[in-house]
C-alpha cells in the first residue's frame, strides 16, 4: 500500500468530495498511474490545509468528461488521469499544512517547503500518513 499528498484546489476539494474521484493532468499521467485500489491519498487543499483522506477504489482510467477547474488560473484542463475514491476521514475544521511541517519525514528542508508541493501528487511515508491522520481525527 502507498500514501500520497494530493494537491488542489477549493473548487476541485468540492468536486472530489461530491463525485468521489480524484484527476490529475497529462503531466502528471505517471504519478496517478502508480496507484493502486486501497491505497490512502490525503488531500491538501491550497492555501496550506489539509482536508480529508480518501482511499483509492479503483485502478486509473481516463475520462473526458468536465468535471474539474483549475479555479483561480484560468486555464483549460480536464484532468484526465483519473482513480475512483471512497471517504476514510474528512476534516470538520481545516488541519493547517504549516503546524505539521516540523514533524513531517517527507519534508526534509523545512524551510523551503513549499517546494515538497509543486507536483500533484507524491508518495509520503507511513509515518506522516499516520501523523495527519491522527491530526484529523483529533480535529487539529
Amino acid at each position: 500500500m502507498n500514501y500520497w499528498l494530493c494537491v488542489t484546489n477549493e473548487e476541485n476539494w468540492k468536486v472530489i468530495k461530491e463525485r468521489k474521484v480524484w484527476g490529475v493532468s497529462k503531466r502528471n499521467k505517471r504519478s496517478i498511474e502508480r496507484v493502486k485500489p486501497g491505497d490512502l491519498l490525503v488531500f491538501y487543499v491550497m492555501p496550506q490545509r489539509i482536508m480529508g483522506i480518501f482511499k483509492a477504489t479503483s485502478e486509473p482510467f481516463e475520462s473526458t468528461e468536465g468535471i474539474f477547474s483549475w479555479g483561480e488560473f484560468g486555464r483549460e484542463e480536464v484532468f484526465p488521469h483519473r482513480v475512483k475514491l471512497e471517504p476514510v476521514v474528512i476534516a470538520e475544521e481545516p488541519i493547517y499544512f504549516k503546524d505539521l511541517i516540523p514533524r513531517l519525514r517527507f519534508i526534509r528542508n523545512k524551510k523551503m517547503w513549499t517546494g515538497y508541493l509543486r507536483r500533484a501528487m507524491r508518495t509520503i511515508p507511513r509515518e506522516d500518513y499516520n501523523l495527519i491522520y491522527t491530526a484529523i481525527s483529533r480535529g487539529g
